[in-house]
């Protein structure tokens, strides 16, 4: 990771420093009352990091937060909603590769955020379940009443073409910052039920590769905090 290190950063995933400038520092306590200061009657918040970086745990602990204070004013749609389905990903020679930016149907997520944004009643949102590795359409709604929605994902301020044309959607942009060998280690129990072997090449060709392109090819997030 040494190559992409800049000013006296701890590095791309877990900087303190200068890699994204304009990137304000703040207490993941304090980010709740930050979103609550919007005041559109829709409000979408990007939650961006690198795999394991904890992204669905910072979403759900924010809704937990936001509702306690007005009730079903928050609600957490996951980018992993929009998984390629496995049969896809292996016509497309991209199995090994699934997580990786090209593995998502990045069409469906914008119509789907556009979506979202715009609507005044309730939205049905796919959702991915984990333990079938699959994707299940219309399985989370998005209630009316929430003002603030939680966006989780890995790419949501990625720069390539097409990933960029989200970034007029988010009212406000999160970045968690998570060193990497806090990552690699997060990663291997996540695989934990897989061959040693196996999980490794997973976690070394896959997962922080992926991480690392965030590095190389995001924008900068409003607020940064420490995973």
């Amino acid at each position: 990771m040494a190559e992409f290190w800049l000013g006296d950063s701890d590095g791309p995933m877990g900087d303190v420093g200068a890699f994204m400038a304009s990137e304000l520092r703040v207490d993941r306590a304090d980010l709740a009352g930050h979103i609550r200061q919007l005041e559109a009657p829709r409000n979408l918040i990007a939650i961006v990091g690198a795999p394991a970086s904890g992204k669905s745990h910072l979403a759900a602990e924010l809704a937990a937060a936001l509702n306690a204070a007005e009730a079903g004013s928050a609600a957490v749609l996951a980018m992993d909603g929009f998984h390629r389905p496995n049969d896809w990903l292996a016509a497309q020679g991209l199995s090994g590769r699934k997580g990786a930016p090209e593995s998502f149907d990045l069409a469906a997520l914008a119509a789907c955020l556009a979506q979202v944004k715009a609507a005044q009643g309730d939205v049905s949102v796919p959702e991915f379940d984990r333990q079938a590795d699959a994707v299940v359409p219309e399985g989370a709604v998005i209630p009316a009443a929430a003002r603030f929605v939680l966006i989780e994902g890995n790419y949501l301020l990625l720069t390539r073409p097409g990933w960029i044309d989200l970034a007029p959607l988010f009212d406000l942009t999160i970045r968690l910052a998570v060193p990497e060998e806090v990552l690699r280690a997060r990663l291997l129990a996540r695989w934990a039920d897989l061959p040693e072997d196996e999980a490794r090449r997973r976690v070394e060709e896959n997962d922080l590769p992926n991480g690392r392109l965030l590095a190389r090819e995001n924008r900068a997030a409003d607020f940064r905090v420490r995973g």
